[in-house]
Order: C-alpha cells, then sequence, then structure tokens
C-alpha cells in the first residue's frame, strides 16, 4: 500500500464525489484529503487495519446465500468516506419527502378509490397483474394514512453531476444499522476529524424511529410496546434486527412469541405470561406474516395477525400491501404521481425508463438489450438483471424471451455512467462506483437521514454495489461547509 498522491487519481469519464481533477479535491472534501495525503503508507495501512479490528470486535455482520449455504461475513467497508455538501443534501431531503408523501397518498388510495386509476393517470393492467397488491388490504385506514413508514430509496449519480432516484424500497427495506456502524467504525479510526463539527451526525435514527413507531400505538401512552418481528437468526438481516431492537430498547420476536388473542389483540408471551403489544417493526415479507390469510404453510408469522391489524388492535410497519408501490415498472410514473397529489414538479428526477409493457417501448428494449439495464418488476438486491454492456449473447437472447413472454414484468434503462469515490484498494487509491441509500420515516411528519448508505462496488469496473454479490460500503459525510 503506497502514501496517497491525488496528482495521479483520475476517474476518467465519470463523475468523481471527493476530486474534481487530478490533484482537484472539491471543497467539502478539503480537509479529508489533506489528511489522507499527509499520511505516510503505514499509518494507512494501519488506519485498514483498526477498521477491520472494529469490525471484528463490534461483531459487525452479514449474511450471504451461497449455493445453498448461509455465510456469516465480516462486514466490508471502505475507510475513505463519502461527501455531499450539506446545501446540496438539503435540497435531496427535500426530494425525497416529496417522494415518500406521494407514494403513500397513491398506496392508500389504491387500497380505497382508486382515483388516479379513474383519472387515467394510472393503468389499471398494471395494478391488476401486481404481485404485491394485496386485496387482505382493501379498506383499511393504518395511522396517519402511512403505509411505507420505512423507505430506503436508492440514489445514483451520472457523469453531469445530476443526481437521480434509482428505486423505491417499500416493503422492508436494510442498510440502516451498517450506515449507522459505518459511522462508529470511522470516528474510532479517525476521530480528529470529527472535531470541527463540520461533519452533520447520523445518531439520532433509531430514536426518531422509536418515536415514528410509538406515534401509530392505537393505545396511546408514554410507554407502548413495540417489538422487532424477524424470521430468526438465519435471516441475512438478523444483525439488523437485533441492532435495532438493542438501540431503541425494545423486543426482538420471532412469530412462534407472538399470539392474538380472542379479543383480536396481538399478545407476547412472557415468562409471567402474556403481554400486550401496541406496535410491530416487522422484517417478514406480506407473504409470511399471517398463515390464516396468506401462505398457510408460513411459521413465520403470526396467525390472526391480519384481523388484529385491520380492527385497530395494532399497527404494523411497513403496512402490509406497501409494497404495491415496490415495483420497478410503478417507478416509472412516480413523477406523474408527484404531479397527481401534490400538484408539483418531481424535485429529484427518475432515471428515464422503459416499460416493456408498451409496444414501442419493448421494441426499443429488444433492440438495444447491449446498451440498456433491464429489470424485472419486483427482484431485489441485484437479481434478476441484464446489465447490456457487460452481457453475452446468450444471456441478452434469453432475456429477450423472458421479455416476451411476460412484458409486464420486465422494464429497461439506459446503462448510467455511475459516479465514483477514492476507495482503498492493495495498489492504493482508486476510483470505484458508488450509490446511496438514504433512509426515510414517514410518520405524523416525514424524517430523513443526514445522508445515508453508501455502498461500493468493490470490484474494478464493476456497477453491482450490493453487498450480497461482493459490494461493500463506506461511511456518508453531509459536511456544512459554513460550519467552524
Amino acid at each position: 500500500m503506497s502514501k496517497v498522491n491525488w496528482e495521479n487519481y483520475a476517474s476518467k469519464g465519470f463523475f468523481d464525489e471527493l476530486i474534481a481533477a487530478p490533484g482537484k479535491p472539491r471543497p467539502e472534501a478539503a480537509m479529508l484529503c489533506q489528511y489522507l495525503a499527509d499520511l505516510d503508507a503505514r499509518e494507512i495501512s494501519e488506519h485498514k487495519t483498526a477498521a477491520e479490528v472494529a469490525i471484528q470486535l463490534m461483531g459487525i455482520t452479514f449474511t450471504v446465500y451461497t449455493e445453498g449455504n448461509m455465510i456469516d461475513r465480516a462486514w466490508p467497508f471502505d475507510i475513505v468516506p463519502r461527501i455531499i455538501p450539506l446545501s446540496e443534501w438539503q435540497k435531496t431531503e427535500a426530494g425525497l419527502k416529496q417522494r415518500v408523501q406521494a407514494l403513500n397518498m397513491f398506496i392508500d388510495d389504491l387500497y380505497h378509490d382508486q382515483k388516479i386509476i379513474k383519472d387515467k393517470v394510472f393503468p389499471a393492467e398494471i395494478l391488476q397483474k401486481s404481485v404485491n397488491f394485496r386485496p387482505q388490504c382493501v379498506g383499511v385506514h393504518p395511522p396517519h394514512n402511512v403505509w411505507a413508514h420505512i423507505c430506503g430509496s436508492d440514489l445514483v449519480r451520472d457523469k453531469d453531476g445530476t443526481l437521480y432516484v434509482l428505486e423505491d424500497n417499500l416493503r422492508v427495506p436494510s442498510g440502516v444499522s451498517y450506515m449507522l456502524e459505518n459511522r462508529n467504525v470511522t470516528k474510532r479510526v479517525m476521530p480528529e476529524l470529527f472535531a470541527g463539527g463540520r461533519i452533520q451526525p447520523v445518531d439520532d435514527y433509531t430514536s426518531q424511529l422509536y418515536d415514528m413507531l410509538a406515534s401509530m400505538s392505537p393505545r396511546p401512552g408514554d410507554d407502548p410496546c413495540i417489538v422487532i418481528l424477524t424470521p430468526g437468526i438465519y435471516n441475512s438481516a438478523y444483525y439488523e434486527h437485533a441492532y435495532l431492537a438493542q438501540q431503541m430498547g425494545v423486543e426482538v420476536v420471532e412469530g412462534s412469541d407472538l399470539v392474538v388473542g380472542e379479543d383480536d389483540c396481538v399478545y407476547m408471551r412472557r415468562i409471567d405470561g402474556l403481554s400486550r403489544v401496541d406496535v410491530i417493526y416487522r422484517r417478514v415479507d406480506d407473504m409470511f406474516i399471517d398463515p390464516e390469510v396468506f401462505n398457510p404453510e408460513s411459521i413465520l408469522g403470526v396467525r390472526g395477525l391480519m384481523r388484529a391489524w385491520r380492527k385497530g388492535n395494532v399497527a404494523l410497519a411497513n403496512a402490509p400491501g406497501a409494497g404495491v408501490a415496490d415495483d420497478k415498472v410503478v417507478y416509472a410514473f412516480v413523477p406523474a404521481i408527484i404531479k397527481y397529489y401534490l400538484d408539483q414538479e418531481p424535485l429529484l428526477p427518475n432515471v428515464p425508463s422503459y416499460l416493456c409493457m408498451f409496444d414501442k417501448d419493448r421494441e426499443y428494449v429488444l433492440a438495444n438489450l447491449d446498451k440498456l439495464v433491464v429489470k424485472p418488476a419486483n427482484e431485489s438486491g441485484g437479481y434478476g438483471m441484464l446489465i447490456g454492456p457487460h452481457s453475452t449473447k446468450k444471456e441478452r437472447e434469453k432475456f429477450a424471451e423472458l421479455i416476451k413472454a411476460d412484458p409486464r414484468n420486465y422494464m429497461a434503462q439506459p446503462t448510467l455512467s455511475l459516479s465514483t469515490s477514492p476507495t482503498l484498494c492493495a495498489d492504493g487509491m482508486e476510483p470505484r462506483h458508488v450509490d446511496l441509500r438514504p433512509f426515510i420515516l414517514s410518520g405524523e411528519t416525514p424524517w430523513v437521514t443526514t445522508g445515508g448508505l453508501t455502498r461500493v462496488a468493490l470490484t474494478k469496473g464493476s456497477l453491482v454495489v450490493n453487498s450480497s454479490q461482493g459490494g461493500g460500503s463506506k461511511d456518508t459525510w453531509i459536511v456544512d461547509l459554513a460550519g467552524n
């Protein structure tokens, strides 16, 4: 590992988050870049080792499913933060709040009057073929009319510096614990950089999450009973479930720990008897939360939970059925959804999209598979995608058949030139592609994390940032240039 020389660092053809040109850091990154340049090769190596030791001691892991096995791995972390100026972030935050407000109004409308369909702004056929629309949720009025209480929207920056929303995760979004732990690790490794007060804090997320969940309680009071419903210790996000529960001071429960009584209220089994539960932050997918209503073979959920929820005796976050808007085809309509419900222009742009259900779009996609990214409507984690420029002829032929067989299930977007950020590699500092997942909480009022989880493609040239497919992450700094 060598000493950092920013004169030798170049991210050709891409927008770099820290370095504007060789040897010229962006204003918000000047402090960090000078700090790193002042370190010798031994000190840089020591910083990297210190981060790895901290991750081991703190027990920060994630689970990878591979060839039928589950492997716990140490969280892959890069010590060089990604930096965004506060002035830009304030605009981004406003755009995220606008977006999630409109999406919640959209979900609520779909389960009630469906005005947006009657007014021909949103095609009925998309709803008819939605795998995440839940007829069992029709007519329900969740607290504050909010369905997606926790949203993780993925943002990407193109080569011209424009920040786009790539997708919205409204079912059971994960990753926020890693955002918080990334900051804890960075503070251990480079504590002196936080002394000036320019780097905005992120550690209020769990208190904001607790307050939002408490505001949903059907029994208003100072001490509602809140639990996190997990599929169990073998779930890939179990580390996060346990972390958030510990930080909020609430219980982690599995389906077998809960029971719905004859009064249609939910109770937690305790050593001293049953205790009523007010709010469930569920990390179990819709189809497994209640075998009475959904998958009858599920052992992950609670029989009768939907009855209790429909009667308003327990609050669920996120609400069942919120995933109807977590659909990559629905995504293409979000600018129209914002205009329809809020009568506003979107503050954050979508990536241009082609919907294969439309003949003209489908013809274009099939003719340009080598140039586009093709996504199925409801996959996540980077699975099931075709990245055209990196694909083989055989892969493109396979996707052409898939698209023709089920056009509604596929959409395509141009291959963006994802921004890069300096990343510490075996041969020194190199550019690697990044995205960003901020988290938006929606209760009585919306709230957005200060920055989010920056994911980084650790493989040179790769655009895949998902940790399940070899990606890592960085701390994300929102820097106040006007600060002291």
